[in-house]
Order: structure tokens, then sequence, then C-alpha cells
């Protein structure tokens, strides 16, 4: 083959004759501004009518309650302070930096926990130390039974049984 029937061979393949035209990509992107906004009327017709037949029919409001707004979902800054516990936030870094902060007062300060009861709490490394020098309360070893009423009246009624001993003359018992 000579090079130029090469040429020929391959001259259709070279690129591709047809692009994509400008027209087309304003007409798609028009389309779908279009559509867009279409969508936007559809569902905003169709949350005013469902509001409209939910207004409908609720059952009319009893005598006894003075309402002084008909639109329950808009709230007053003022009326924020009665709903329960807990509220949505309304700036999360500062009401966690504000919470952070009372914490942390809280543990590097002393104060009462119950007055009357003389509870107090103490900051958090004043009580380490403590806890360093004096160690943490032991519970009894395993099989030891702690103390109780019963328990010393028991071991005491043993220590004073003599009915199985010999008796003992004064001579013989120690002195305490």
């Amino acid at each position: 083959m000579t090079e130029e029937e090469t040429k020929h061979d391959h001259a259709e393949e070279a690129y591709e004759h047809q692009d994509l035209s400008a027209q087309g990509i304003y007409a798609f992107l028009v389309s779908l501004l279009v559509g867009g906004v279409i969508v936007y009327f559809v569902v905003w017709g169709m949350y005013r009518f469902m509001d409209a037949r939910i207004k409908q029919h609720e059952p009319p409001p009893n005598p006894l309650v003075q309402r002084t707004e008909t639109d329950t979902r808009v709230v007053a800054p003022d009326e924020i302070k009665k709903f329960p516990e807990p509220r949505l936030e309304k700036n999360e870094r500062i009401e966690i930096n504000d919470f952070r902060l009372q914490e942390e007062q809280r543990l590097n300060s002393y104060g009462w926990v119950d007055e009357k009861g003389g509870v107090v709490h103490i900051p958090i490394d004043r009580a380490m130390q403590l806890l360093a020098q004096q160690g943490l309360p032991t519970t009894p070893r395993a099989g030891t039974v702690p103390a109780s009423e019963v328990n010393v009246v028991t071991q005491a009624a043993q220590r004073s049984d003599t009915s199985n001993e010999p008796a003992k003359t004064k001579a013989q018992k120690p002195k305490p």
C-alpha cells in the first residue's frame, strides 16, 4: 500500500465530524430551568392546597380557650422559655462553649452540693491528691463476714461458752 491509500483509509476516522452544538446545550439548560420553576410552583400549590384542607377539617376551638394567634407554628422569642427541655439550639458553638465553661468552673472550685446534709464538692485536682494519699475505701476480703449485730452477738456467745472447756481455777484464768 502506498502512503496515499493509507491516508484515505483512515481519513474518515481522524476526527468526529459532528460536535454538540451550543444551541443544544442552551436549549437543555433553559428547559431544565423551566422544568425546575414548574416543579417549584406545583409543590408550592400542593402545600397550599393541603394546608387549606387541614384548616377546613380542624374541629372548632374550645370557646374557653383564648387564642392570640391562629398559626401555632409561629413562636415569639419570649415564648421559647415556656417549652420544656431539651430545646433546639440556636447557636451550637456558643452554647457548647458556655456549657463547657460552667463544667470547668465546677470542676475547679469549691461549693455546696447539699448544705443541709453537709455535702460539698471540691476541685478535681485536690480530690485526686486526697485519693492518692488516703487510697480508695476497701471491701472486706472474700470469705469474711462484715460485722453485724447478729455476728457480733454470736461471736461473743462463742467466746463466753465454757461448757466444753475444763473448769479453770482463779490462778489459771488470764488477766484481761
